[in-house]
Formats: C-alpha cells, structure tokens, sequence
C-alpha cells in the first residue's frame, strides 16, 4: 500500500545562494544543523511532458531519509500530496496506476535527472518540536531527452512540519524577505529544469490531442460559454481519477456527477454542439457513470437504512438485522472494487478521455455557437425548464403508487439535467441562472429523498426474504417499510407546495 505524505512548503531564491539568521523567526528558538544530504532524482514523463503539462512529479530518489519512488500531486498553491513506494527498477504499478488517465497508452521515460547537494537545518520551538526544515539546495539538472542540456542553480525550501499551522511559514517568509530572499519564479525543481535544459530552439513535440489544452480567453460567445463547462468536468473526470484508484472519500460519486454533467449539457445545448458528434460520447460516458454506480447505489441505500435503523426504538428490533444489514453492504465490495479499476485502465475509458480531449481542442459547433449567450443559452434553459415543469404538473396529478414514483423519478432527473444546464449559463446570465440552478438543487433534493425511499423499500424487501428463509423475524424490516412509505408519503404531500414557491421565486425567468 502507498504511502501518503502532505507536503506544505515554499520554495525562495537568492542572489546571494545563502541562508539568511532565522533565529528571529517568531516561534523559534533555534536553529539545528542537520548536515548535508545528497540527493539523485531521476524524474519521468512522457515524450511530450504530459505529466509536466498537468504539475504532476513521478521521480526516482536516491539519498536522504526518504530514498523510494514519489508521486507529487498538486493540492493547492505551496501544497501537494506526495505518494511513496519503495526503490525498485521500474515505475511502481501503483503509481503507474495513478497517472494513468494523464499518461493514456503512452510510454514513461526518464526525462529530467537532478543531482542536489541539500544544507538541512531544522527550526525547533522551546519545546525541541520541529516547526519547520529549511534547506539550502545547489541543484545540477541535466535532461535526459532532446539532445541533453544541463543547468546549475541554488534555492531555498522551507516546508512545514507535519501537523504545523501554515502562518509559520508566512512568519518565516517575512524574515527572508527582509533578507533580500525572493519566493522562486518556478512551481518546482522540476519545472525550471524543464525549462532552462530544454535546448535552444527546440519545443515541445506535438501530440494529436493534448491533455491539458491551453486555457482559452474569457468566454463571449454562447459556443465558449458551453464549452467551459464542459471543459471542467473533462478536467474533473481527469482530476478524480487517481481519488478514486484510491478509494478517497466521495470520489467516486463527484466523478459519477462529473460525467452525468457532461451528458446533461451535452443534450441541453444541442444547438451549441452538434448531437450527431456528442450523443455518441454521451453513451459511452452513460457506461462509464454505470460502472462508478456499482457500489454508489449499494452505498446509499446502507447510509440511510443505518440511519433510520438507529431511529429505532430498541423494543421494535428484532433479530440479527444490523449483522444482516452489514453483510448485504459489503457483499461484492472487493470484487467491485477490482472491477473498477479494471475499467479505469481499460481501453474504452482510455479511448473516453482522448475523444473528451479531441472534443475540446476541436468542438463541433453549430452556428448557433456563435450566437449572444443570452439568447441562446436562456432558450437552451427554459426549453429544459419547461420539460420539468411538465413532469412535475404530471406527478401531482397522478394517483399514489407505481405511475407517481416513476413520474417523480422522470422530474427528478429532468431537475439534475436544468440545474446543470443553468450552472453552466451562470457566468453568462448570472443571478437569474444562478437562482434557477438553486432552485432545481432543491428540487432534485426533495425528489431524491422520494426516490430514496422507493429504493429502500425495495431493498427491505430483499433483505426481509432473505432473513424469513434463514428463519430470523422480518418484523422490524416491516417496521422500517412502513417508515419509508410514510417519508415517500410526506415528501408527495409536500411537494404542490414546493413547486409552487419555485414557480412563485421567478427564478426560471432566465
């Protein structure tokens, strides 16, 4: 198993190539020596720095308290999280695993090599507590691809302590400062010798499609309005990936959203890109939104029936329910997990992210494209808006029972695709959009508790016949059935009103 390490530093550099006193530092009592470390990174990319483009580090080190593979993910400005396996002599498969949706069917090689001598100091408190490592580090780059080039330079590295406030670091900066110390013009080692070996006259090799396309100038017509939106759940289908190879906490239902946005906009603005180019596209990511609801749906239902479970008084449990209960929620579970990233690394997946890719460096736009935002984009909403309210006028009517749940259900997803269609109009038309996009959160809220409730009872029915033949009582599976009908009952009787203050909002005059 990988190990994680949460990385917050700076990184300074100086005409001088010294370390200014930071006894003065608020905080620090003083200064430890910790010798010098010599450190060889060999960093790795592919050909056209794929993994460079998207500020992702893949190195193999050698020398220092931490010698293993790392993978250097950014977090936010100054923070990343750094993933480490053992030394070995090729890429991990972990790690291999985690860029993989950046790096596609392409090849890792040794692109940088860095040699650096690091001058360790520690900053300690009173108490001897380590606040934060300073090091001064003469680095020797040398690229490993193009021809070769090298480059020398000295920089600074102040990186937090583990579980240390991030205003040291502020604390330490103002000392540097004052000092003459500048923070450094690159994000990385990584990225200067990216920059300072590559030879003169060179570039970076094409590729078909690239990963990371350069980001456009703000958006002014309809065409790049659209085309934003889409572009963010690109990123952030490319941005979970390595979350949900690791199973982080609600990565996989965020990637899961992600794909059902592109699908929704995909329909909503068929007058903005062409359906005959994006209805293909929509399948295949309606198949990859079906492989991440696997264990989502499973997850769902166990979160509520433990919720409503502890409702219970004890007098109304009866038998080994919550055994019962645990065994049905893990059942599959590793098997499921396997299965996803199998297809993670699958060839269709793969093939799903170079069309996404290709899709945005070439759009297929329709004249409508070129339209104001606010003609075609609000006709592209209230056309969506319009399908709601049908559905929803329809459910109201509806006798209770089978037609109203699937009538709710239809609403309910019609709600998703508006509220997605008005976030992405937001930029363009702003508060009325955004209210809309509110309203429709709220919507599909109530309507998801309704939906909910129809999924348990049918889960309580499984479980119930399961637990009758192993001859263990059913009756508090009848009690949580009839609970969950009365929630579906409440949220039906709720519902004329809620749609009328919707209505009443004027939040869908867009």
């Amino acid at each position: 198993m990988a190990d994680t390490k949460r990385e917050i530093e700076r990184k300074y550099e100086s005409d001088e190539s010294g370390l200014p006193d930071l006894t003065g530092v608020a905080g620090v009592k003083a200064v430890i020596d910790k010798g010098v470390a010599h450190l060889d990174a060999v960093y790795y990319d592919t050909a056209d720095e794929r993994l460079a483009a998207a500020s992702l580090t893949l190195r193999r080190r050698t020398g220092g308290s931490d010698a293993g593979w790392h993978l250097k993910v950014p977090v936010a400005p100054g923070v990343r999280d750094e993933i480490r396996e053992p030394l070995s002599d090729t890429v991990p498969r972990t790690l291999a695993g985690l860029v993989r949706s950046r790096v596609r069917e392409a090849e890792l090689l040794p692109a940088v090599r860095l040699r650096s001598d690091r001058d360790v100091r520690h900053l300690v408190d009173a108490e001897g507590k380590l606040l934060a490592e300073v090091s001064v580090d003469a680095v020797h780059a040398e690229r490993l691809t193009d021809g070769g080039g090298t480059a020398q330079w000295t920089e600074i590295e102040v990186e937090l302590a583990d579980d240390g406030d991030p205003a040291f670091l502020d604390k330490v900066e103002k000392r540097l400062r004052k000092a003459g110390v500048r923070p450094s013009s690159s994000a990385s080692k990584l990225a200067r010798a990216l920059a300072e070996t590559r030879p003169s006259g060179s570039g970076k090799k094409k590729r078909k499609a690239p990963p990371v396309p350069a980001e456009p100038a703000d958006p002014v017509t309809a065409g790049d309005h659209v085309l934003a939106y889409v572009r963010a759940q690109r990123d952030a289908i490319l941005e979970l990936d390595p979350a949900v190879r690791q199973d982080a906490y609600d990565s996989v239902h965020r990637m899961r959203v992600a794909t059902r946005r592109l699908r929704s906009t995909f329909r909503s603005y068929g007058k903005v890109l062409d359906r005959t180019i994006t209805d293909p596209i929509g399948e295949e990511l309606r198949w990859l939104a079906g492989e991440l609801g696997v264990d989502r749906d499973r997850e769902v239902m166990t979160e509520r029936l433990t919720t409503v479970l502890g409702e219970l008084p004890r007098t109304l449990i009866s038998g080994p329910i919550r055994t019962r209960l645990r065994t049905w929620a893990n059942a599959r579970r590793g098997g499921s997990r396997r299965r996803l990233i199998g297809v993670l690394d699958s060839k269709r997946y793969l093939a799903l992210l170079d069309t996404l890719d290709a899709l945005v460096a070439e759009p297929p736009l329709l004249p409508d494209a070129v339209g104001k935002p606010e003609k075609v984009i609000g006709k592209a909403v209230r056309k969506d808006f319009g399908k709601v309210s049908a559905l929803v006028e329809e459910a109201i009517e509806a006798p209770p029972g089978p037609d109203r749940d699937l009538a709710l259900h239809e609403a309910r997803k019609k709600a998703k695709r508006t509220r997605y269609a008005a976030e992405a109009a937001t930029p363009a038309l702003g508060t009325p959009a955004r209210a809309l996009a509110k309203s429709m959160k709220s919507l599909t809220t109530l309507l998801g508790e309704h939906q909910d409730s129809v999924m348990v009872r049918v889960t309580l029915r499984e479980l119930s016949a399961v637990a009758h033949a192993a001859g263990e009582s059913s009756f508090t599976y009848g009690v949580l059935y009839g609970r969950e009908e009365q929630r579906a009952a409440g949220v039906e009787a709720a519902l004329p009103e809620a749609w009328k203050g919707i209505v009443a909002e004027g939040s869908v005059q867009v």
